[in-house]
């Protein structure tokens, strides 16, 4: 995204990840919009993501937890659906200003837990097959350190920790009917890092064009490019 000297500069966890793969693909994007090239993804996670917070909801109405995850979760559903929708839209959700970098971090939460006045973020994830070990602190560690902080920084207590809610497919049963394992893995979470991480980013952002990474497969293949040409 392209951003004027006087516009604070917009940034996402994701936004945030691609700053902790490659600061030199991060700066291009955000500096000049510049955007690594991309290739067709499946439609069906997003299809997914949508049905499953309706699933949530009904079961938010009835005051309880969808029985596959009760027992396995800590604390309840958040019963402020209202509220709750706020937080799913980038354009009304959680939100941390650095007035001082001129920066915003925003975020929208899929779910939110709560275990007396504490909110736990929960982020859904459908997947082809059973998460792996470590696997989700490795890819979605940061994600759920933003979402523990916005909500912190906005006035809501955290516990430190979230939950991540996989939906992997079991068996494709008649009439089309799709059976899903649902597994929630809880990770431990460090809002003060997200924190270290916005900001290191923004002051990257003030500075020259960084380096290439030696690993990173785009630099390296348009410098292989730029070579050939």
């Amino acid at each position: 995204m392209n951003n004027s000297k006087n516009d604070y500069i917009r940034l996402s966890p994701s936004t945030l990840n691609l700053f902790l793969e490659c600061k030199r693909c991060f700066w291009l994007q955000v500096n000049k919009g510049i955007h690594r090239p991309t290739s067709p993804f499946s439609s069906l996670p997003g299809g997914m993501d949508g049905v499953i917070k309706k699933y949530f909801d009904k079961y938010r109405l009835l005051n309880t937890l969808p029985p596959e995850i009760k027992g396995k979760v800590v604390g309840s559903l958040m019963t402020e659906l209202e509220l709750l929708n706020q937080w799913r839209n980038w354009y009304t959700g959680l939100k941390y200003i650095d007035s001082t970098r001129k920066g915003i971090l925003i975020g929208a939460l899929d779910d939110c837990l709560k275990d007396g006045k504490y909110y736990i973020p929960v982020d859904y994830k459908t997947r082809g097959y059973p998460p792996s070990q470590n696997s989700s602190e490795e890819y979605y560690q940061h994600q759920l350190n933003c979402y523990t902080f916005l909500l912190k920084q906005n006035g809501y207590p955290v516990k430190n920790f979230a939950y991540l809610i996989y939906y992997y497919p079991r068996q494709v049963k008649e009439n089309g009917i799709v059976e899903f394992n649902v597994e929630p893995i809880r990770i431990k979470t460090y809002p003060e890092q997200a924190k270290k991480v916005f900001e290191q980013a923004l002051d990257l952002l003030k500075g020259d064009l960084p380096e290439k990474h030696s690993k990173c497969s785009y630099c390296n293949w348009a410098g292989d490019v730029s070579g050939f040409e």
